[in-house]
């Protein structure tokens, strides 16, 4: 018995839809107030407009303000690009006072006299930092050690052997000086600790130091002069909210641009 041979469909196959555009997929520039994790902006958005998926493209400490650049949706997939982003900060530098975090939100653990500290030091050894250098992480930090993070060993007292990371300084200028308060701008690569580049200024002065106020102004492509304060972002409602929302395809082209 022969087989009938069979015959190749005339209709076409249905083309696959294109994915469906979604308001809420993209970026949202925040303004970070002092005294926030990353995490807990995260939160409050999340869950104050009820969106499923929020993420961030580059954490702040607690005591930092400025640029935080929170991804939504779809977006969620485009961190890698922000996080390696290059960063700018805006910073105080307080000298003679050294805290055991290396920032304002440690106990001090010394003073120190700063009446020989000139703006031409202070100047001479930011200038010394930048170009690639091989950075210690502190031990206040949220890198893990067999799968704890750093600041949970310090707070019982513990200290443990931490990879130096390369991170470069393109440009650590100093803005003004009024003594005890060094007023810096630092343009750098990710993963730069900020807290340690002013501890190691102050430890090269011979008076110690520690990051007493920090903000972060740009990060890759974007600015926060495009960003709303954290308590504005709350006040508004979901469609305004969306309004604000930077497109998925806005974010790669910022991110190519700078490759």
């Amino acid at each position: 018995m022969s087989r009938i041979p069979k015959t190749e469909s005339t209709h076409p196959k249905p083309r696959p839809k294109p994915p469906r555009h979604d308001p809420f997929d993209g970026a949202l520039l925040v303004d970070k107030p002092t005294g926030l994790t990353s995490h807990d902006v995260v939160a409050r958005i999340r869950h104050h407009f009820k969106l499923k998926k929020v993420g961030h493209g580059g954490t702040l400490d607690p005591m930092a303000t400025g640029l935080l650049i929170l991804l939504l949706g779809r977006g969620t997939k485009t961190s890698d690009l922000l996080i390696n982003s290059d960063k700018t900060y805006e910073g105080t530098l307080r000298l003679g006072e050294v805290t055991d975090s290396q920032d304002s939100d440690g106990e001090i653990t010394e003073r120190r006299d700063t009446d020989l500290v000139t703006r031409e030091h202070i100047e001479a050894e930011m200038k010394k930092l930048e170009g690639d250098l091989m950075q210690t992480p502190p031990m206040l930090s949220a890198i893990k050690k067999d799968g704890v993070p750093l600041y949970k060993l310090a707070r019982k007292g513990q200290v443990v052997e931490r990879k130096p990371r390369l991170v470069h300084l393109f440009d650590f200028q100093l803005v003004d000086y009024k003594e005890p308060n060094a007023e810096f701008r630092l343009r750098c690569t990710k993963g730069t600790y900020v807290r340690t580049l002013c501890a190691d200024v102050g430890d090269a002065l011979g008076c110690g130091g520690h990051l007493a106020r920090l903000r972060r102004t740009e990060s890759g492509r974007f600015h926060v002069d495009d960003a709303a304060p954290l308590a504005d972002l709350l006040d508004m409602s979901l469609e305004e909210l969306g309004k604000r929302v930077i497109p998925i395809h806005r974010i790669t082209e910022s991110a190519q641009s700078l490759s």
